[in-house]
């Protein structure tokens, strides 16, 4: 199918910003269709629903709680504990070998210079295994200091910075992940339940949730935004604060429907939405650009 806003030019000028900064990639649920478990065929459980879903053993919670992941896991953690959520959000994302999300193959080939990435999967750190780069990992509740921490890959393994070298990393090279949720690796740290987030964007809204280089990086930069629904005030509120001091407009929101809300939050930040969806972009420019050796 044909899509009329992912044409050559905007994708040119979309890959031409991610090598230089100036265009950087949001990835959301979206971005990681097509990961499948290699024994089941069973689809990742990036989206609210699924991750329920999974996180429930496969039985549905109340309409309240499956609204969104956040309130389901404040539910389980008050059941079970905080170590039973972690756990499962290890195993889920850390322990399985999911198969390669189209979306995720293409952007590492694209070796972007910095990605900000809402899921707390590992696909973008396994592709760039060998790949030196920054790893920024949100972290929730904890008494005072930084709300993330900043981990040096050197193509081999992560190693954190501390002190002064986090917050500007002396001679930074590779692209930069920022995982504000956090990921299982290389130290598990999530951001899941409502008492997290509360935490985590009272931080970001205060300025301590992002390292100092990330702060200067993100001035006058737009925003690609791959498989994220600004259907919840989380997302919202996460895009808003993780995006101030953008450029005029902020940027572009590939979707393939939108609702009314969506839209109006959209236009009012100067995005353009553009009806497709991530995997769209990833095909029709697997079709335009010869893969990297």
């Amino acid at each position: 199918m044909s899509h009329p806003g992912l044409d050559e030019e905007r994708l040119k000028r979309w890959t031409q910003g991610f090598a230089d900064g100036s265009v950087v990639p949001v990835l959301g649920p979206g971005a990681l269709e097509g990961a499948r478990h290699p024994e089941t065929g069973d689809a990742m459980p990036a989206d609210n629903e699924r991750l329920i879903l999974a996180l429930n053993q496969g039985r549905p919670m109340s309409p309240v709680l499956m609204h969104e992941f956040s309130r389901a896991a404040m539910k389980i953690e008050q059941d079970y504990g905080r170590p039973y959520l972690e756990r499962f959000l290890c195993a889920c994302f850390g322990e399985v070998p999911w198969t390669r999300a189209p979306v995720i193959d293409w952007l590492a080939q694209q070796r972007p210079a910095w990605v900000v990435d809402l899921n707390r999967d590992t696909q973008l750190q396994d592709a760039w295994a060998g790949t030196p780069h920054l790893l920024v990992q949100g972290i929730a509740r904890v008494t005072g200091g930084r709300r993330y921490r900043v981990f040096r890959h050197d193509g081999i393994g992560y190693h954190e910075l501390h002190d002064e070298a986090a917050e500007s990393p002396p001679t930074p090279s590779g692209p930069v992940l920022f995982k504000p949720l956090g990921t299982p690796r290389p130290d598990p740290s999530f951001v899941a339940s409502d008492a997290d987030f509360v935490d985590y964007l009272t931080e970001l809204m205060g300025g301590f949730a992002l390292p100092r280089f990330l702060k200067e990086r993100r001035r006058g930069v737009r925003y690609l935004s791959l498989g994220v629904r600004f259907t919840r005030d989380t997302e919202r509120m996460l895009f808003t604060e993780i995006t101030q001091e953008a450029g005029e407009p902020k940027g572009w929101a590939l979707l393939p429907a939108t609702a009314g809300k969506e839209r109006r939050y959209l236009a009012r930040h100067g995005v353009t939405v553009i009806e497709a969806c991530a995997r769209d972009l990833a095909e029709r420019a697997a079709r335009e650009t010869p893969q990297r050796a």
